[in-house]
């Protein structure tokens, strides 16, 4: 029974681990001044842009270049700004999987 608690604590902690980590890059990225995981801020919630957009090229078009239009239902117009060069493109890559990891 032991051997079975273990096992699923590792495997757990395998799945979570990921997803705690591209939160922390979110938060050291400043995503999260303006986003959160499943409530509006400034911005839509994560959980709210994986549900509408299947397009991963377009989200990190979204990142790296800003856009304003696509929610302002939600942001009341506030656009989003561009985040590269500030963020690395493999980073902004990874900000887009953990996004679209949240369906």
């Amino acid at each position: 029974m032991k051997r079975i608690l273990t096992i699923v604590a590792l495997a757990s902690a395998f799945f979570v681990a990921p997803a705690m980590a591209d939160l922390g890059l979110a938060k050291k990225s400043g995503c999260l001044a303006c986003h959160s995981l499943d409530n509006k801020v400034v911005g839509p919630a994560w959980k709210d842009i994986a549900a509408k957009v299947s397009d991963r090229d377009r989200i990190i078009a979204s990142i790296k270049k800003g856009s304003k239009g696509n929610w302002t239902s939600v942001t009341g117009g506030v656009p989003m700004p561009p985040y590269s060069p500030r963020v690395s493109d493999e980073n902004i890559e990874k900000l887009t999987d953990f996004i679209m990891s949240l369906k």
